[in-house]
């Protein structure tokens, strides 16, 4: 009794955090800081996030590593030697490791933990946090720092149980390493993961069979080591580079906004432009072009069909380039997606795309992928299918609020959230990176460290203050979100089925998620919330 007794205290949080990622990670070393009882709570076996759980072949950052990295350590980023441009999953995942240890935040982290439910008690005014296998913690805050791409999404294709081969997804890849050598591998899906994957597996596999249900505009990533110059040259000055990331809507330095629009130029003109701009590789930098890419739909064709000429002269069947280019939506409308060979796999003997948009996959046999009644005979399959975005890891837990409102009934026909930080009736319950803030439009570690900033200050003025709840208003949120609405469809992301409103998981409603307009605006409008005394918030003691 007295050793369970023990352990209940021991589990008597001030900040309960969910997930291990740079946002549990970075949310336990600030109410470190601040003296707070902390503790991470985190489904894998090991710290990283997604970091961890997508190791597939060819898992790569499509931010450049020195922008890619926490900024909140002056000794750490001087310290640490990315050795490419734009890094790779275990490289990314040693940058974690380094951190966690060099902090000694391992000793609050909780691993093997996935939280089934998060309650708040009305009367104890605090959060019980309980995972899948009993273990529960309590704690008068909450904090999910779950991701935005963390819950995978595998199709539910009739007769995967019977499949005899093996099968695989790109966000659950297994820890050991996979030899396709001399076997017959099948890819569902062409999105980032699929880009990155499908020309690594096709120089192993004996026959490589793409399912290719949507094609999406790729530029090269142009990736190469990080030279000592040029990392030495970076640092001299990172200070001065992290100030300009967070005065752009990317949060990512080094691309001076663009003063045109693209029609501007002539046609010579503009196609040299994306030369240039494709031989330098990234997305940012490619979308940065002109300035109304992603608001004009005779500019931004200008740029599709520049891509879509590139991939013509790639590709060396007249008929497999026109599938590969896209024809149903805006370029960056979908993520921009960076790649290393990808349009040359098609060129490879043993490589066949199938058009599934055209003759849909009907089931998974016991030997392989049937379509119109054949099979297409494969020894592994692999989903590279996406996931359940933005909101998925949330909805995923039993999240209930003030009088047991629960989330999933809240949030039935979208995400309702003020500031993609919190939402209404859900006091002490922060969300980061949520729904309604930039998120996934920006460089991820530079809206984390935002949010985990703001998420700090908050805490400790109210204890300064005496204050222990804090809820949202009900009216301030839904002006936010009517904002977040306003803000996206003035662009031409509406226009494409993406997983940033949805789209990809079925019956999932169809709500534009990101907020749009930019990091740098976003920050100035969260700094101005607290300046007004925390405008559009509730707090009480």
């Amino acid at each position: 009794m007295i050793s369970d007794q023990n352990s209940r205290l021991e589990r008597s949080l001030d900040v309960v955090i969910v997930g291990a990622g740079f946002a549990g990670l970075y949310m336990l070393y600030q109410t470190r800081r601040m003296g707070l009882r902390a503790q991470v709570i985190e489904a894998g076996a090991d710290v990283g996030g997604t970091w961890y759980w997508n190791r597939y072949p060819g898992a790569r950052c499509d931010v450049e590593s020195l922008e890619y990295s926490y900024s909140f350590s002056s000794d750490l980023q001087q310290q640490w030697r990315w050795p490419d441009r734009f890094s790779g999953q275990a490289d990314i995942l040693r940058y974690l490791h380094h951190v966690a240890d060099r902090f000694d935040l391992f000793r609050s982290v909780t691993l093997n933990s996935r939280i089934h439910e998060a309650h708040f008690d009305d009367t104890a005014r605090e959060w019980r946090v309980v995972a899948s296998d009993g273990r529960d913690w309590r704690a008068r805050f909450c904090v999910m720092a779950t991701g935005n791409l963390s819950l995978p999404r595998v199709p539910a294709f009739p007769g995967l149980d019977s499949f005899e081969g093996r099968w695989f997804h790109t966000g659950l890849w297994p820890k050991d390493p996979i030899d396709f050598s001399g076997r017959r591998v099948g890819v569902v899906g062409t999105g980032s993961s699929g880009i990155q994957l499908i020309p690594v597996v096709a120089k192993q596999a004996k026959h490589l069979t793409v399912f290719q249900r949507t094609a999406n505009f790729s530029v090269p990533a142009v990736n190469r080591p990080l030279t000592d110059d040029i990392d030495q040259a970076h640092k001299a000055r990172y200070d001065v580079w992290r100030d300009e990331a967070r005065r752009t809507p990317f949060g990512i330095a080094g691309h001076p906004p663009p003063h045109l629009d693209a029609l501007d130029d002539s046609p010579e003109v503009r196609d040299r432009k994306y030369e240039t701009k494709w031989g330098i590789g990234g997305n940012i930098s490619f979308l940065y072009t002109y300035r109304d890419l992603l608001t004009n739909d005779a500019a931004n064709e200008t740029a599709a069909d520049f891509v879509r000429r590139k991939i013509r002269s790639i590709v060396k069947d007249p008929s497999i380039a026109e599938l590969l280019a896209p024809k149903d939506h805006p370029i960056g409308a979908k993520r921009l997606c960076l790649d290393d060979g990808y349009y040359e796999t098609f060129n490879r003997d043993n490589v066949t795309l199938v058009d599934v948009r055209k003759h849909p996959i009907e089931r998974v046999s016991r030997v392989g992928v049937r379509i119109s009644g054949a099979d297409y005979e494969l020894d592994d399959l692999i989903f590279a299918t996406g996931f359940d975005a933005m909101t998925g890891a949330l909805l995923d837990i039993d999240i209930r609020g003030a009088r047991g409102r629960s989330l999933r009934e809240k949030w039935r026909d979208g995400p309702v959230a003020y500031l993609g930080l919190m939402t209404a009736d859900f006091p002490n319950l922060f969300m980061i990176t949520g729904p309604g803030s930039p998120s996934v439009k920006t460089n991820m570690v530079m809206s984390i460290e935002q949010h985990v900033d703001w998420i700090a200050g908050c805490l400790a003025g109210m204890d300064e203050r005496g204050q222990t709840l804090i809820s949202v208003d009900p009216l301030s949120e839904a002006k936010w979100v009517a904002h977040v609405d306003e803000i996206a469809q003035a662009t031409l992301y509406v226009k494409a089925d993406s997983w940033y409103l949805g789209s990809n998981i079925p019956g999932k409603p169809r709500v534009f998620m990101p907020y749009i307009a930019g990091l740098d605006r976003y920050k100035a409008i969260c700094d101005a919330v607290v300046e007004r005394g925390y405008e559009g918030f509730i707090m009480r003691r």
